[in-house]
Parts: C-alpha cells; structure tokens; sequence
C-alpha cells in the first residue's frame, strides 16, 4: 500500500472514530426523565397511574411514588403501627412488581393530613432530591379529605421549588417541572380534563400485579366497605388477579372519553382501546407544548 492510500485510510478511519465517538456521546447525554408521582396513601399512584409508570420505568424513567400517609386507619379489622407496617411492605413489593425505582411511605397518621407548612416541605425536599422533571398529584376536590389535602399540598409546593430561600437544606430546582393532576371522576368545582391519554392495554396484567401487592388494600378493606362479601374472593394467586382484573379493570372507555384517546393516538381504531389513564395539565408547573407531551410519554402515538 502507498503512503499516499496509507495516510488517506487513515484520515476516513479517523473521522469515522470520531463521529462514532460524537453519536455515543449524544446518546449518552440524552435524558432519561425522572417523574415523581405523589399520593395519600399507599395504592393511590398504583391505581391512577401505575400502567403509564411501568411503561415509562421500561424505558428507563427513573420512576418514584410517594405515599404522603403510611395508610395505618384503612382497615377493618386491624390498624396502627403494625398495619402502617403491612402497607409499606406492600408498597415496596408493588414498585417490584410494576418495575419502578422506588416507593417511599411517610410516616404521617392516615386521615389525618392536613396541607401544613411542614408537610409542604416534606413533598418540596423530595421534588428536589428527585430532580423531578414531571409530577404527579392529585386534584384538591375529592370524596376523602387526605386525598383533597394531599393535591393542595403539591400544589403548594409547585412554585416554590425553584425558590431558594424555602427549604435551603435543600438545593433549588433550576426550573418548574410540569405538574400533572392524575384522574378522577368529581365534577365540583370543574370536571377533570382529558389532557393526555395514555393507552396501557399492553402492560394492564402488570398494572394489576402492582395493585394486588397492595393486599390489605384490595383483597380486604376496599371490597369491605363496597359492602362485598370477603369470603366471595378467591385466595389462589392467578383467581386473585383475575378477581381483581374483572373488579377493577373493567371500565372500558365510553365514546366521548376515547374522543380524548384520538388526539394522541390517530392512526389507532380507538374502538379497540380497552384501558386509559388520563392526566390533566396543572396551571401551576412548566406549561408543555402538544410536541413536549409527545417528548415526556414517548409512548404516544406508536400504536
């Protein structure tokens, strides 16, 4: 080989190197988003958002829920320390299960939350220790007082995440992620908004494994106060999930909420569709584009 090929072979071998090394280095500071869900108790994220979050897990969000009572006064029979005890446990076994990174319970007496100045530090200090780029809450109007107290706390600390002087010990955020209302079903003040449709009939049966973890919750004190007679549910594992599929899941979509299933989601027959979450834009957060949701739930649309 002349010196001349030599010494050309190896300038295209060193561009090459070098634009191999430039798409390894893209990929690599391509950000995988960190979402922070944050409920009452254990099983409120599970069940309003706990398909989208295994989706998201799976492509390598670094998903968290955050139970802001341990849940010690949701049973019939039994309470106080060693059912807080159970519903942690059940919470750690329920992140497993739907592939997320973590579950944290707090240590706040169930029915009793109320939106305090250190309550709201709580969530702020755990905001910025996620680094959180989207959270979730629920919204302040709702049949149970914890729930109601635990969205205005979130709303709270919505703003006051990027301000330095609230909760110093704590780095400030750089900016105000978006803030999400998970769904439900009030109409007062306002009903919620369909604002983004996610379709989790693919990772539904892990949905409700992540649900069944939450046994004391589903199995016991939920179908006891629907008045269901616990001796009706069955006790092997796969007639448990199927009891709890057919129980629970079984909500297809009507006309007009697959109407909001359209817009993310054109190319797919939405008749089809059978399991939805949905979440509503809070006005407090950063306020995304149609192309940043598209960003953020990679999942939209790839029916």
């Amino acid at each position: 080989m002349s010196n001349f090929k030599y010494k050309k072979m190896k300038k295209l071998l060193t561009v090459i190197c070098l634009s191999l090394a430039f798409i390894t280095a893209q990929a690599q500071e391509k950000k995988t988003l960190n979402v922070l869900a944050i409920g009452a108790h254990p099983d409120d994220c599970d069940s309003k958002f706990g398909g989208t979050a295994a989706m998201l897990a799976k492509m390598g969000y670094k998903v968290k829920f955050l139970a802001l009572t341990n849940g010690d006064a949701g049973h019939q029979s039994m309470g106080g320390g060693p059912l807080a005890k159970k519903r942690r446990q059940e919470a750690i076994d329920a992140a497993k299960a739907l592939g997320i990174a973590e579950y944290e319970v707090l240590d706040n007496h169930d029915g009793e939350l109320f939106p305090t100045l250190n309550v709201r530090l709580e969530v702020i200090r755990r905001i910025r220790d996620w680094d959180a780029d989207i959270v979730l809450g629920l919204r302040p109007n709702d049949y149970h007082p914890d729930h109601r107290n635990a969205g205005s706390v979130v709303q709270d600390a919505a703003y006051m995440n990027i301000v330095p002087n609230v909760a110093p010990d704590t780095p400030p955020l750089q900016k105000n992620p978006v803030f999400l209302y998970m769904s439900d079903h009030f109409k007062k003040p306002y009903p919620f908004q369909k604002d983004i449709a996610v379709i989790i009939d693919e990772v539904i049966d892990t949905k409700v494994k992540g649900l069944a973890a939450h046994d004391s919750q589903m199995f016991e004190w939920l179908p006891w106060t629907n008045g269901t007679d616990l001796s009706t549910i069955p006790e092997g594992e796969k007639e448990r999930l199927a009891w709890l599929k057919e129980k629970w899941m079984n909500r297809k979509p009507n006309a007009s909420t697959l109407e909001a299933v359209k817009k993310w989601y054109p190319n797919v027959d939405v008749s089809k569709v059978n399991h939805v979450e949905f979440f509503e834009i809070c006005e407090y957060g950063k306020q995304p584009t149609d192309a940043e949701i598209k960003e953020m739930f990679p999942m939209l649309g790839s029916k």
